[in-house]
């Protein structure tokens, strides 16, 4: 995890596809919010909670793009 510091080529790689991730991130937060309004309408209902969990991944991908590219691309 230290290493992380060192790798700006990486990080600078990345940085295009963690913007194209930012925009599917998008996206996912407006599915968390109506997965989230839907659950409380109906708790009975498990696809709402399973469709916000996985938005809740696609909004922290930006974050899971970077951090691969930093750390696949050697310094």
């Amino acid at each position: 995890m230290g290493d992380r510091r060192c790798r700006p080529l990486g990080f600078l790689i990345g940085l295009p596809f963690a913007v194209l991730a930012l925009l599917v991130s998008l996206i996912g937060a407006v599915i968390w919010l109506i997965g989230s309004a839907l659950n409380c309408i109906c708790p009975c209902c498990t696809v709402c909670s399973w469709v916000a969990n996985m938005a809740m991944r696609l909004i922290q991908l930006p974050i899971s793009v970077v951090q691969w590219f930093i750390d696949t691309i050697p310094c």
